[in-house]
């Protein structure tokens, strides 16, 4: 895939993730919310150019942070997103005023990142951004899960320790 490509993939998951989150959605608790995150990492991954041939140790060290700042991202996202239970027990998620914020200090963050590795005459792809990114959408949304556990209420029709248990004929003396 050409870094056209790859670009135009990053573009295109950012403003949907980023669209979406804008809106309030219902928090599904189904086992696929890792599957943005690993597409992304299979197509970072299999890029021939992953480190930079020449100056090994300072891509890695570079990729490194940009993950680090992948990590941060996704859980001041998560933290900053807004939860609440329906009456009906679902849970629903809208990011607020300081997750964009923090979307967009990420970007900041990521922009210097870039420019250092620029200085340093570093040659760097779209992979390492890939990766990064998935970071910061599996940490989210993994975070976001975790969140909405929490909140989730037993459903209506749930049955108790003791349901159906018949109560005693007799009162017991205490």
């Amino acid at each position: 895939m050409s870094g056209l490509t790859n670009v135009l993939v990053i573009i295109a998951v950012v403003v949907l993730v980023v669209v979406r989150q804008f809106k309030a959605q219902q928090i599904t608790m189904d086992k696929r919310w890792w599957v943005v995150p690993a597409v992304l990492v299979f197509m970072a991954l299999r890029k021939p150019d992953l480190l930079d041939p020449h100056h090994q140790a300072l891509s890695a060290s570079l990729m490194g942070l940009e993950l680090l700042v992948g990590l941060a991202i996704g859980a001041g996202w998560a933290w900053t997103t807004r939860l609440w239970t329906a009456q009906d027990g679902t849970v629903w998620s809208k990011s607020t005023k300081a997750s964009g914020a923090v979307w967009i200090m990420g970007v900041a963050v990521r922009a210097g990142l870039y420019a250092a590795g620029a200085a340093f005459g570093i040659k760097q792809g779209s992979a390492a951004l890939m990766l990064a990114l998935a970071a910061t959408l599996l940490v989210r949304s993994g975070v976001l899960i975790w969140r909405a556990q929490s909140l989730q209420t037993a459903p209506q029709g749930a049955r108790a320790y003791g349901d159906g248990v018949p109560a005693p004929s007799w009162k017991d003396r205490v």
